[in-house]
């Protein structure tokens, strides 16, 4: 097997021999370093690299070179070596470049040059980096097949639960060749059929089931935690990220897939440290590798259907049955989407109609004319986003503006996208079409309008969905989890709560229970509070632990 590569990148040449010095004088023996000066040489070296079936461990981008600059070479050469770890070099401490390269490229680490003596300052560097590489299993993984009808909304929840989930599959219409020949091999089976990667065919599997065949852990390794978070969202993975680097035993349960509603955002600009935004996807894969580092357990496609007081114990039951318990528990489930109530609108969810951002489909959408509800940050975001395929994008607000619920960057962004129009004051009344949506007619005081669309996009507010903690935990009368202050608002006793001491900020009626994120009673429904509300309540619980 050829050596695994260490690839440096200098447009200074003189620096750029004294890079692959120093690499030589260490690695030699192990790896072949290979050097280039300028980023377009490097990538054609790597290009060339992967023809020849040999690997790159690490490439070292100089980050001040002419027409392509460090963090846009590591951009594009992870795109071929998606496995190499990336280290940025600065001739100073340049905190900006810095920052854009941990967004865009997930940079591992920044040097400064020259280091002296590099046994101290450049190879610990690169010996840490050599090591988790050599530790990466990169075998890449062999895709799924999904093969079903365009317009199925039930293939469109598996291609949406497979792409939050990150994992690569195939799409085969059952009318084309190939799909059909999948299709006839399975037996004729309920679409969508789903092909795993040993050739295992499943027929309209559940979300348990897909979980299951594409590994997704999903049952819980022990019966006792310390904490059991509901819900993988912001709040929940902050309250995991926290509870887990803390020294609680931490199990999260997610339903459907880690980052919640956030994670369906296609940019989010307004969070701290990301100065460029980061999409909803990126940063809960972050903070999911995040709590796996520190240990916390995280199940997914789990639902929690019921909680109970049992003893000192709170127990969480799931849908199959299954029964965890722990000290604490972390409600945050955060919320659904509304339905919205037009005529037709039922009858095309999945075949035009989409609750959320549902990014699988805006490429979809080329070329076409697309309809937004929705006045808040979420609809801003989808519509933006959505105006680099569509021709024209429209946004329904029933409101007679964008200003109360919308933040700024985000209006400002959409007065400057021409195919974006906006209709204030208006709704949507009714949807039509044949196997998928075609028309959509909204109304308003003076009028109505009917446009040709094929898809809606749907913002319109949320529901918390906490029916299962029906005779437990109090809700306000909108569903919202009642907490601290609210509890004992006018000078009553929360409902069946025992201690001498009153609830804790984010504790429910419920001693030990905890809620926090978008499912609180008067939270502030932003990405950025939700993981305050995560880490705080891990701090909460704490205090509960050391009182009980």
């Amino acid at each position: 097997m050829p050596k695994p590569v260490l690839l440096t990148v200098d447009d200074d040449p003189g620096v750029s021999r004294a890079v692959a010095r120093d690499l030589r004088r260490r690695y030699a023996e192990s790896y072949r370093i290979v050097r280039a000066e300028s980023g377009r040489q490097a990538l054609d070296a790597l290009s060339e690299l992967r023809l020849r079936g040999e690997d790159t461990a690490v490439l070292l981008a100089d980050h001040r070179m002419p027409e392509m600059d460090g963090v846009e070479f590591l951009e594009h050469a992870m795109d071929v070596f998606p496995y190499a770890r990336r280290v940025l070099l600065t001739a100073y401490a340049e905190t900006d470049a810095a920052i854009r390269a941990i967004n865009d490229v997930d940079l591992d680490h920044y040097l400064l040059k020259p280091w002296d003596p590099p046994e101290e300052k450049f190879y610990p560097v690169i010996d840490n980096l050599l090591d988790v590489w050599a530790r990466t299993d990169r075998d890449p993984p062999r895709e799924l097949r999904v093969v079903g009808h365009r317009w199925s909304s039930r293939c469109y929840e598996v291609r949406d639960f497979l792409a939050r989930h990150q994992m690569p599959y195939t799409w085969l219409m059952d009318s084309d060749p190939d799909g059909a020949e999948l299709v006839a091999a399975a037996g004729e089976p309920e679409l969508p059929l789903v092909v795993t990667a040993d050739g295992t065919a499943l027929s309209a599997p559940s979300d348990a089931e897909l979980a299951a065949a594409v590994g997704l852990p999903s049952t819980p390794s022990t019966g006792f935690y310390d904490l059991i978070v509901v819900g993988g969202g912001p709040s929940g993975l902050g309250a995991a990220v926290y509870g887990a680097s803390e020294g609680l035993r931490t199990v999260v349960v997610e339903r459907r897939a880690l980052g919640g509603q956030a994670g369906q955002s296609s940019r989010i600009e307004n969070y701290l440290g990301f100065p460029d935004g980061v999409s909803g996807s990126q940063l809960a894969e972050r903070a999911r590798r995040q709590a796996d580092r520190f240990g916390a357990e995280l199940l997914q496609a789990g639902e929690v259907v019921g909680l109970e007081s049992r003893g000192t114990a709170r127990v969480a039951r799931l849908s199959d049955g299954t029964e965890i318990a722990a000290h604490a528990v972390i409600l945050a489930s955060g919320v659904s989407y509304r339905r919205l109530v037009a005529e037709g609108v039922d009858d095309f969810v999945g075949r035009g109609v989409f609750y959320g951002a549902a990014l699988t489909e805006a490429p979809s959408c080329a070329d076409e004319e697309v309809a937004v509800v929705g006045g808040a940050n979420s609809a801003g975001q989808a519509a933006v986003y959505l105006a680099r395929y569509a021709r024209k994008v429209h946004i329904i607000v029933r409101a007679d503006g964008l200003e109360k619920s919308m933040s700024h960057y985000l209006i400002e962004q959409i007065a400057a996208t021409p195919n974006i129009e906006v209709h204030t004051g208006k709704t949507v009344c009714a949807a039509e079409g044949t196997d998928r949506l075609e028309r959509l007619t909204f109304a308003w005081a003076g009028g109505k309008k009917t446009i040709d669309a094929h898809w809606l996009f749907v913002f319109i507010g949320a529901e918390p969905g906490t029916g299962w903690l029906d005779g437990l935990v109090e809700r306000d009368a909108r569903g919202y989890v009642l907490t601290g202050p609210d509890l004992v608002a006018g000078g009553r006793r929360p409902a069946g709560w025992p201690l001498a001491r009153q609830p804790y900020h984010l504790e429910t009626n419920v001693p030990g229970v905890f809620a926090a994120g978008d499912v609180r009673s008067e939270s502030m429904k932003r990405v950025a509070s939700a993981v305050g509300d995560g880490a705080m309540a891990v701090a909460l619980v704490h205090r509960y632990l050391e009182q009980a």
